[in-house]
């Protein structure tokens, strides 16, 4: 064969990419009478550049766009930018420049290298939420909501990070501290706006039953995030108050175990008390220093107050108990306020065991002697029946929150109640880089909304970010204005949208992003719900929620008649990596050592011995980041694509290696030579691939029809690294078999074709010069995809085992269904059985018919 140089990735990739460009490939035709598909990627935040996160994901996506689009469906498949947000507006402070410069320039740059990968985008359709094209129809969403009583405002407990200065949601605080500033989070009262997304828990939670398409873990994440449960409200009533206190619980039967009732640092009593209280006034300071989310709450050491207070128990007033404020009382969940059993509740054990409270279990194993039951340092929470509690002795948990429930609502002291963990969502952010709240606050109307026709309330150019706080607050002007309803001076809302405002419903507008109106509520109807988002499993919670709440709101508001967003979803997993450190314990990035894993590594510069940690998530700040670019530019995109889509399952993580993608290049320019060779040497023959009859040739056709089968299947289900086993598995039969005859080299065409056709959408700029070097001339991305002719999927001889006495002594090939005769003629004249039948006498065969053949000797 003549040699053939290696495939030219530089040359071909720039060729196609322009030729899908120039014929707008793959722009919807709004007319085409084909059914719709849409798939969609979470859109990136616009950094400056591409990481190996993005090109798994959208490697995925391009797959299931490209294989939907030679299905026949017309697809959707937009790209866009989640561009408001704190990195923007923290770059003007470093490098003054303006937020808008520094994300556009990052916009055009990012929108380069996607396009250098040939993903299947239709960029016609682009989006930047920080375009007051875009960000216009969510302030008249917003007014739409507020309208409704969906959008409110109110004063409100948040977390405070005094570096960043701006409110953080609870799943922003780690550790305490800010996610991004790493500064040690306040607690602090402020007025905020907030969307009523308790409204529709039930609805969010019941409308996970339908979510079909969804993996069961991510639809557990947001049942436990709405967090529903039954309980009931007890009203205690407290000594010295003329209001009674009142609790949720989940466990009313439990009440009989009650120590002390405990307030939130931020309960209205409470706050009330600490005007005369000194230590509770330092107590509750103290507390306004650490953030409110849960996982803080649950680490930190339990502390209070005791308020001095007493509370009678509802059940026998001769009991009472003290009335403490405490540290681990959420303001956000139930009343704020909680009645404790330290018995039961971890929290509230380590409390009363620090204060010396009573411990008295109320719930014992079942079978077991009451008084046998005692409490150490671990609060008893399995199930059991009740004890030490008059009434409800002996009966089961269940049957005793009934029981106390129906005993409460006797006494007029409680009610049956279900209470959800879920609570309202709020939007305002005290910074610039954001979409302003189109509300005007006047000192006589109060809240006034912007009139629509005022509408898009844009950012100023001329902000000064020198100093602290919201650079709009700051603003000699902007926030000057006239009250709309009285005239009198007002001032603009400064507060800007919390960036998931933006992605609750940007899927949306890729459905008319052209339209003045925001939502074409027709388009949307055709595309929605989209058929496949893609996106990491950290978004399982927050956006995807967010998400369906926005649907069903903008649903209720006249929009469209769309419940749900996303039909299916699939949360891919991290793209992970070696990590390195030198002598002195600092990470040391790949690019800066030399070396290999069987002689070892040192640092690049200095000569020092490097250990290699573990293989984690590639981070900068672990330094274990490999550069997609440098990828691209060393082995091209089909070949980073390739090993992105071969290595694991797509909802698994994968652990890049350079020998991988090392191995991925050589396979792509050792699948280039085979065509160039064939091609040159081995013209197609002209003949009916029907007419071939040779069993050998046969065999190579039912392989390739069984491979396009099974393929697929694989891509339906996302199955992507078993399909590129099975097409490479294909090809090196399809490469060692031999071009003797025109029916040989028949059938090497022809799995030859289906190779590229299966291929095109994981390597599709090598796959469309094969699929012209092969002979078309119709583009490949225009092709329909393969189909497999199901005669040639059933197998022409089937492999039977034949055993001796039980012992495998050899096998037959025979065809399907073969009489048993035959069988047991084929059987005793192979060899390996024929050497241990010789001396010995067959007291029978027995045949099970297309699976084996047992022979028994004596």
């Amino acid at each position: 064969m003549a040699v053939v140089e290696n495939y030219s990735f530089r040359e071909n990739e720039k060729k196609w990419q322009k030729a899908w460009d120039d014929k707008q490939v793959f722009t919807v035709d709004e007319s085409a009478d084909k059914p719709s598909y849409y798939v969609l990627e979470m859109f990136p935040y616009p950094s400056g550049k591409i990481h190996m996160g993005h090109l798994r994901n959208y490697a995925i996506g391009d797959v299931v766009a490209r294989y939907k689009k030679a299905k026949g469906f017309q697809v959707l498949h937009p790209m866009g930018w989640d561009a408001f947000g704190l990195p923007a507006e923290n770059a003007a402070i470093e490098n003054k420049v303006h937020p808008a410069q520094w994300t556009f320039s990052n916009i055009a740059h990012m929108r380069q290298q996607l396009k250098s990968i040939g993903f299947s985008y239709d960029w016609d359709r682009e989006i930047a939420t920080c375009a007051p094209e875009y960000y216009q129809h969510e302030q008249k969403m917003f007014l739409a909501f507020y309208k409704k009583g969906l959008a409110y405002r109110k004063e409100a407990t948040v977390n405070w990070d005094p570096v960043d200065n701006t409110v953080l949601a609870n799943e922003q605080v780690i550790d305490g501290r800010g996610w991004r500033s790493g500064a040690v989070v306040e607690q602090r009262k402020l007025k905020q706006w907030f969307l009523r997304i308790t409204d529709y828990a039930e609805e969010l939670l019941q409308g996970l039953s339908t979510l079909s398409g969804w993996p069961e873990k991510v639809k557990l994440m947001q049942e436990k995030w709405i967090g529903k449960s039954f309980g009931a409200k007890v009203w205690f009533v407290v000594k010295g108050w003329d209001e009674k206190l009142e609790v949720f619980t989940t466990r009313p039967d439990t009440l009989f175990g009650a120590s002390f009732c405990a307030l939130s640092p931020q309960h209205p009593w409470a706050l009330q008390m600490a005007q005369s209280n000194p230590e509770l006034a330092a107590f509750i300071e103290e507390c306004s220093r650490h953030g409110t989310a849960t996982e803080v709450i649950e680490t930190q050491e339990k502390k209070g107050v005791d308020t001095g207070y007493k509370v009678v128990h509802p059940f026998d007033s001769s009991i009472e108990l003290p009335l403490y404020v405490a540290n681990f009382v959420l303001m956000d969940y139930g009343t704020g306020a909680i009645f404790a059993c330290p018995a039961h509740d971890q929290r509230d054990l380590d409390f009363a065991r620090k204060y010396g409270l009573k411990v008295l279990p109320v719930v014992a194993p079942v079978g077991v002697d009451p008084a046998s039951v005692t409490i150490g340092t671990e609060a008893h929470t399995e199930d059991g029946v009740m004890i030490h509690s008059s009434f409800l002795n002996g009966l089961t948990v269940e049957e005793a929150k009934k029981r106390a429930i129906a005993e409460l609502v006797a006494k007029h002291l409680g009610e049956e109640t279900i209470h959800y963990r879920l609570r309202d969502w709020g939007v305002s952010r005290q910074r610039y880089w954001g979409c302003p709240i189109p509300m005007i606050l006047c000192p006589h109307c109060g809240d006034v909304p912007v009139s629509e026709d005022a509408l898009p309330v844009t950012l100023p150019e001329d902000v000064d970010f020198e100093g602290t706080g919201n650079p709009i607050a700051r603003h000699p002007t902007w926030k000057q204005v006239r009250c709309p309803q009285c005239g009198s001076q007002a001032e603009r809302e400064t507060d800007t949208f919390d960036t998931f405002f933006e992605s609750s419903w940007y899927f949306a507008r890729f459905c008319s992003p052209k339209s003045d109106k925001g939502i074409e509520g027709e388009l949307a109807q055709k595309w929605l719900p989209v058929d496949q988002y893609i996106g990491g499993i950290e978004h399982a919670v927050l956006h995807l929620l967010y998400s369906r709440f926005f649907t069903k709101a903008l649903r209720d508001c006249g929009c469209f008649n769309i419940d749900e967003p996303f039909a299916g979803l699939l949360t891919q997993g991290m793209v992970c990596h070696e990590t390195y450190k030198d002598p002195q314990g600092k990470w040391v990035s790949p690019d800066d050592l030399k070396g290999d894993a069987k002689t070892g590594y040192v640092h690049l510069k200095t000569g020092e011995p490097i250990t290699v940690g573990r293989i984690e998530k590639m981070s900068k700040s672990k330094k274990n980041v490999v550069d997609p670019a440098h990828i691209i530019t060393s082995y091209g995109a089909d070949t980073a694509r390739l090993f992105m889509l071969s290595d694991s399952p797509p909802d698994r993580d994968l652990e890049w290696s350079d020998a991988g993608v090392d191995g991925c290049w050589r396979y792509v320019n050792r699948l280039w030579r085979f065509v160039a060779q064939l091609v040159e040497e081995h013209p197609r023959p002209i003949i009916d691939i029907e007419t071939i009859t040779l069993d050998k040739h046969l065999a190579l056709r039912t392989k390739t029809h069984k491979t396009i089968h099974a393929v697929s299947e694989d891509l339906e289900q996302f199955h992507f690294n078993r399909a590129v086993a099975r097409i490479r598995e294909l090809s090196n039969d399809v490469m060692t078999h031999p071009l003797e005859d025109e029916q040989a080299r028949a059938v090497v065409y022809e799995a030859m074709d289906a190779i590229v056709q299966l291929f095109s959408p994981m390597i599709p700029h090598v796959a469309e010069e094969l699929w012209s070097m092969l002979g078309y001339r119709e583009w490949l991305v225009n092709s329909t995809w393969p189909t497999a002719n199901p005669a040639l999927m059933v197998d022409n001889q089937i492999t039977m085992a034949i055993q001796v006495n039980g012992k495998l002594r050899g096998t037959i090939s025979v065809p399907p269904n073969t009489v048993d005769a035959e069988v047991e003629k084929a059987a005793f004249a192979v060899p390996t059985v024929q050497a241990f039948l010789s001396d010995k006498t067959v007291k029978k065969c027995i045949i099970v018919p297309n699976r084996i053949v047992n022979i028994v000797v004596v």
